[in-house]
Protein backbone atom coordinates (compact mmCIF):
# COMPACT_ATOMS: atom_id res chain seq x y z
CA UNK A 1 0.00 0.00 0.00
CA UNK A 2 1.12 3.23 -0.66
CA UNK A 3 -0.20 5.69 1.38
CA UNK A 4 1.03 9.12 2.86
CA UNK A 5 -0.81 8.12 5.91
CA UNK A 6 -2.72 10.97 7.73
CA UNK A 7 -5.68 12.47 6.53
CA UNK A 8 -6.03 16.05 4.88
CA UNK A 9 -7.85 19.11 4.71
CA UNK A 10 -10.39 19.05 1.67
CA UNK A 11 -11.00 21.80 -0.59
CA UNK A 12 -14.06 21.64 -2.92
CA UNK A 13 -14.46 22.92 -6.45
CA UNK A 14 -17.67 23.11 -8.70
CA UNK A 15 -17.85 23.48 -12.46
CA UNK A 16 -20.38 22.75 -15.38
CA UNK A 17 -18.98 22.26 -18.39
CA UNK A 18 -21.41 22.86 -21.63
CA UNK A 19 -22.55 21.09 -24.73
CA UNK A 20 -19.47 20.55 -27.18
CA UNK A 21 -16.89 20.32 -24.33
CA UNK A 22 -14.61 17.86 -23.97
CA UNK A 23 -14.93 16.80 -20.03
CA UNK A 24 -11.27 15.18 -19.70
CA UNK A 25 -9.69 17.81 -20.98
CA UNK A 26 -11.44 20.57 -19.82
CA UNK A 27 -10.75 19.14 -16.52
CA UNK A 28 -7.05 18.67 -16.47
CA UNK A 29 -7.16 22.40 -17.60
CA UNK A 30 -9.19 23.35 -14.35
CA UNK A 31 -6.79 21.71 -12.50
CA UNK A 32 -3.66 22.84 -14.02
CA UNK A 33 -5.33 26.68 -14.14
CA UNK A 34 -5.54 26.23 -10.38
CA UNK A 35 -2.46 24.47 -9.63
CA UNK A 36 -3.88 21.56 -7.87
CA UNK A 37 -1.65 19.06 -6.24
CA UNK A 38 -4.03 16.26 -5.10
CA UNK A 39 -7.35 16.47 -7.16
CA UNK A 40 -9.90 14.02 -7.49
CA UNK A 41 -13.88 13.46 -8.73
CA UNK A 42 -16.21 13.78 -5.60
CA UNK A 43 -19.32 13.01 -8.26
CA UNK A 44 -20.28 13.74 -11.47
CA UNK A 45 -24.10 13.93 -13.33
CA UNK A 46 -24.25 14.73 -17.07
CA UNK A 47 -24.38 13.59 -20.66
CA UNK A 48 -22.17 12.81 -23.41
CA UNK A 49 -22.38 11.80 -27.10
CA UNK A 50 -18.76 10.31 -27.24
CA UNK A 51 -16.10 8.24 -25.28
CA UNK A 52 -13.04 6.53 -25.26
CA UNK A 53 -12.82 4.14 -23.12
CA UNK A 54 -9.80 1.42 -22.02
CA UNK A 55 -11.59 -1.89 -21.00
CA UNK A 56 -11.34 -4.29 -17.76
CA UNK A 57 -9.03 -7.15 -19.66
CA UNK A 58 -6.41 -4.60 -21.15
CA UNK A 59 -3.10 -5.17 -19.51
CA UNK A 60 0.33 -3.15 -20.12
CA UNK A 61 1.41 -5.06 -22.90
CA UNK A 62 -2.00 -5.35 -24.15
CA UNK A 63 -3.77 -1.87 -24.11
CA UNK A 64 -5.86 -1.98 -27.28
CA UNK A 65 -8.84 -3.26 -25.58
CA UNK A 66 -9.95 0.26 -26.76
CA UNK A 67 -14.01 0.91 -27.37
CA UNK A 68 -15.04 4.35 -28.97
CA UNK A 69 -18.68 5.57 -28.36
CA UNK A 70 -21.07 7.52 -29.94
CA UNK A 71 -24.77 8.32 -29.26
CA UNK A 72 -26.37 9.68 -26.07
CA UNK A 73 -25.15 8.54 -22.81
CA UNK A 74 -26.08 9.22 -19.36
CA UNK A 75 -22.86 9.84 -16.91
CA UNK A 76 -23.93 7.21 -14.01
CA UNK A 77 -20.53 7.41 -12.52
CA UNK A 78 -17.21 9.27 -13.08
CA UNK A 79 -14.47 8.96 -10.87
CA UNK A 80 -10.79 8.89 -10.10
CA UNK A 81 -7.79 11.06 -9.46
CA UNK A 82 -7.11 14.05 -11.54
CA UNK A 83 -3.24 14.70 -11.43
CA UNK A 84 -1.33 15.68 -14.64
CA UNK A 85 -1.56 11.91 -15.61
CA UNK A 86 -5.45 11.57 -14.72
CA UNK A 87 -6.63 8.16 -13.83
CA UNK A 88 -10.72 8.03 -14.54
CA UNK A 89 -12.84 5.72 -14.92
CA UNK A 90 -16.57 6.28 -15.94
CA UNK A 91 -19.89 4.09 -16.18
CA UNK A 92 -22.60 5.36 -18.88
CA UNK A 93 -26.05 4.35 -19.52
CA UNK A 94 -27.48 4.19 -23.31
CA UNK A 95 -31.05 4.74 -23.91
CA UNK A 96 -32.26 1.69 -22.72
CA UNK A 97 -30.72 1.80 -19.59
CA UNK A 98 -27.35 -0.73 -20.49
CA UNK A 99 -24.77 0.20 -18.93
CA UNK A 100 -21.11 -0.06 -20.09
CA UNK A 101 -17.64 1.48 -18.58
CA UNK A 102 -14.09 1.17 -18.32
CA UNK A 103 -10.61 4.03 -17.72
CA UNK A 104 -11.30 7.25 -19.69
CA UNK A 105 -8.85 7.76 -22.40
CA UNK A 106 -10.69 10.76 -23.99
CA UNK A 107 -13.70 11.95 -25.91
CA UNK A 108 -16.13 12.43 -23.68
CA UNK A 109 -18.02 15.11 -24.99
CA UNK A 110 -20.99 16.96 -23.37
CA UNK A 111 -23.97 16.27 -24.82
CA UNK A 112 -26.24 18.68 -22.36
CA UNK A 113 -24.41 19.74 -19.91
CA UNK A 114 -21.72 17.61 -17.37
CA UNK A 115 -21.67 19.01 -13.22
CA UNK A 116 -18.22 18.23 -11.41
CA UNK A 117 -17.61 18.41 -8.11
CA UNK A 118 -13.60 18.02 -7.71
CA UNK A 119 -11.98 17.62 -4.07
CA UNK A 120 -8.44 18.07 -3.38
CA UNK A 121 -6.41 16.85 -0.45
CA UNK A 122 -4.56 20.35 0.46
CA UNK A 123 -1.91 18.59 2.56
CA UNK A 124 -0.81 15.65 0.24
CA UNK A 125 0.38 15.35 -3.54
CA UNK A 126 -0.59 13.00 -5.76
CA UNK A 127 1.81 11.67 -8.38
CA UNK A 128 2.21 8.76 -10.68
CA UNK A 129 5.19 6.63 -10.92
CA UNK A 130 5.91 3.56 -13.63
CA UNK A 131 4.97 0.09 -11.37
CA UNK A 132 6.92 -2.44 -12.40
CA UNK A 133 4.73 -5.13 -11.34
CA UNK A 134 1.84 -3.84 -13.18
CA UNK A 135 3.23 -2.41 -16.34
CA UNK A 136 1.19 1.16 -16.09
CA UNK A 137 2.32 4.68 -14.08
CA UNK A 138 0.31 4.37 -10.64
CA UNK A 139 -0.93 6.58 -7.75
CA UNK A 140 1.81 7.57 -5.37
CA UNK A 141 0.79 9.59 -2.20
CA UNK A 142 2.75 11.98 -0.28
CA UNK A 143 2.69 14.22 2.28
CA UNK A 144 3.00 17.88 0.88
CA UNK A 145 5.56 19.97 1.46
CA UNK A 146 4.79 23.36 3.13
CA UNK A 147 6.87 26.90 3.37
CA UNK A 148 6.96 28.67 6.28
Amino acid sequence: MNSAGAGSNLQVYAVRFCPGQEILGSLQAFVEERRLQAPFIMTCVGSVTKATLRLANASATNTNEVIHLTGHYEIVSLVGTLNRDAHLHISLSDAEGKTIGGHVLGDLEVFTTAEVVIGEAADLLFIREMDDQTGFPELVVRPRLTTK
